[in-house]
C-alpha cells in the first residue's frame, strides 16, 4: 500500500513522493493525518542538526500531530476506528532505570515518531496504542495537533513552580511564548509581562491576556517594574532560545526568583554567569526538557477550549508545499501542514 509523504533524505533535501505504509500490527493504530505542525526541532533536523532522539533517514518527519483513527490492531482497547485523536510522539522503553525511577524523558531508549520513525507529514502514520490520546470532535484539528507544544510547554509551567499571586515574566512572543502566557495565567499568575521587540507579538499577547508588554531593545525592565508599581518578577520564563534572552533571563530576575530556560540554544552556546549574583538573589535556574507524562493533561486542556491556539497559526499549507514551510522557518508564527 501507498500513500502521499514528505520524506526527509538528507539535510536540506525533504521530497514529496508515494511512500509505502503499513496496516497496524498488533497493539497499534493506523492514523489518517488531518493536521501536522511544523516545529523547530523538524527545522533542526532539516538542518542537520539531532533532534530529542536519533534520526536515521530516509524518515518521514513530523511529530506534532492530530487525525482521525483509520484502523486499529489486535488488542487495542483505548479507541476506535472513526476517534478524533492527538499522538504523544514520545516513545519510552519503560525497562531502563531513568523509567523505573519516574523520569522517563531520559529514558536511555528514547525514540520518538516522526524523528526515529516515520511521523506525520504523510496521509497516514502508524503509532502504539499507548501514544493515543482521544479528542471531542468539536476541537478543530488544527488546535488538536498543537497537543504537543502545548505538552512540552505544561512541563516548563511545572519546573516554573508558579504560585497563586506571582508576577511572572515570558521572554519571546512566539508559539511557545504565547502558550506560556496562557498557562502561566492558568497556573495562577497574578501578572503577566512579555518582553518582546516585535510590535505585532505584543499586541498579540495583549490580547492572550498579558498585563504589560514592553520591547527589551528600547526600554529597562527594572524601569518598567518602577513604572507599573511592581516589586519584582517571582518567576522569568525565556521562550527564545538565544544567547542575548538567556541573558536577559538572568538579568531581569530577583531575589528568590525561579528562572525557567526553555528556549533551545545552539550546542555550544556559552553565556557568562556571575554565581556571586546567582548567590545574593538566591536565585534557582533550571530547564525543561520534553514532555514527560504531559500529553494527556495537554489534550484536556485543549478539549476544554481553554487555550487559544488557532491565532497562533502563521501558514496553513498542503503536504505538497512542505519546502515552503522549510524556508519560511516559522518566523511569523506555527505552520500546519494539512496532508
Amino acid at each position: 500500500m501507498a500513500m502521499k509523504a514528505a520524506v526527509f533524505y538528507e539535510p536540506g533535501k525533504i521530497v514529496v513522493e508515494e511512500h509505502p505504509y503499513r496496516k497496524p500490527g498488533k497493539g497499534e493504530v493506523l492514523i489518517q493525518v488531518k493536521a501536522a505542525g511544523v516545529c523547530g526541532t523538524d527545522i533542526h533536523i532539516y538542518d542537520g542538526a539531532k533532534g530529542a532522539s536519533e534520526c536515521y533517514p530516509p524518515v518521514v518527519l513530523g511529530h506534532e500531530f492530530a487525525g482521525v483513527v483509520a484502523e486499529i490492531g489486535e488488542g487495542v482497547t483505548r479507541c476506535g476506528v472513526g476517534d478524533h485523536v492527538t499522538v504523544d510522539p514520545s516513545i519510552l522503553c519503560g525497562r531502563c532505570y531513568e523509567c523505573q525511577v519516574g523520569t522517563p524523558h531520559f529514558c536511555q531508549d528514547y525514540s520518538a515518531t516522526g524523528v526515529t520513525y516515520d511521523g506525520a507529514f504523510a496521509e497516514y502514520c502508524v503509532v502504539e496504542e499507548k501514544q493515543v490520546f482521544q479528542l471531542k470532535k468539536d476541537v478543530s484539528f488544527e488546535e488538536a495537533a498543537m497537543c504537543e507544544p502545548v505538552g512540552c510547554c505544561l512541563h516548563g509551567i511545572d519546573q516554573a513552580k508558579i504560585k497563586t499571586g506571582d508576577v511572572v515574566v515570558i521572554i519571546g512572543g512566539g508559539t511557545i511564548g504565547a502558550i506560556m502566557l496562557q498557562l502561566a495565567r492558568m497556573a495562577g499568575a497574578a501578572v503577566l509581562i512579555l518582553s518582546e521587540p516585535d510590535e505585532h507579538k505584543r499586541q498579540r499577547a495583549l490580547e492572550l491576556g498579558a498585563d504589560l508588554v514592553f520591547d527589551p531593545l528600547q526600554e529597562e525592565f527594572q524601569e518598567v517594574l518602577k513604572k507599573n508599581q511592581i516589586r519584582k518578577a517571582n518567576v522569568v520564563i525565556e521562550c527564545v532560545g538565544s544567547r542575548a534572552t538567556m541573558m536577559d533571563a538572568l538579568k531581569f530576575a530577583g531575589q528568590g526568583t525561579h528562572v525557567v530556560w526553555f528556549g533551545l540554544t545552539e550546542p555550544d552556546c556559552e553565556i557568562p554567569v556571575k554565581p556571586y549574583e546567582i548567590f545574593q538573589k538566591e536565585i534557582t535556574i533550571t530547564a525543561s526538557y520534553v514532555n514527560p507524562f504531559t500529553h494527556g493533561r495537554a489534550a484536556d486542556i485543549v478539549n476544554s477550549g481553554k487555550l487559544k491556539l488557532s491565532e497562533l497559526i502563521s501558514e496553513r499549507l498542503s503536504l505538497d508545499e512542505i519546502q515552503k514551510a522549510f524556508e519560511i522557518r516559522g518566523k511569523n508564527g506555527k505552520m500546519m501542514i494539512f496532508p
